[in-house]
């Protein structure tokens, strides 16, 4: 069955930076459009990263462009997050998802259960 596994979240001062991780399995990972979410306390999941099969094209919510990176392995199955300059308002749950979501018109099919990203002094 598709599994989506996420690691790589912590606590981080603000202005620190974390890669997270999503470890795909159960399907051809590298046939597949991918996507990063998050939800912070209290809100809706928000669409923040997508990335196209091959990795050559990305997407990002304005919210995080120029402070995050989405990238993918697909030779090992792997979905990368860099955050860097993270802000107090960058704190939620991550989660990886298979398909672009509301970039492309549909909704996620499966999604992890996402790690848990901190910013606090």
């Amino acid at each position: 069955q598709v599994q989506l596994v996420e690691s790589g979240g912590g606590m981080v001062q603000p202005g620190g930076s974390l890669r997270l991780a999503c470890e795909a399995s159960g399907f051809d990972f590298g046939q597949y459009d991918m996507s990063w979410g998050r939800q912070a306390p209290g809100q809706r999941p928000t669409w923040i990263s997508g990335i196209n099969i091959g990795g050559g094209s990305t997407w990002y919510a304005d919210s995080v462009k120029g402070r995050f990176t989405i990238s993918r392995d697909n030779t090992k199955n792997i979905l990368y997050l860099q955050m860097d300059n993270l802000g107090i308002s960058d704190t939620a749950l991550y989660y990886c998802a298979r398909g672009l979501g509301p970039l492309a018109g549909v909704p996620h099919d499966y999604r992890g259960q996402g790690t848990q990203v901190t910013v606090s002094f």
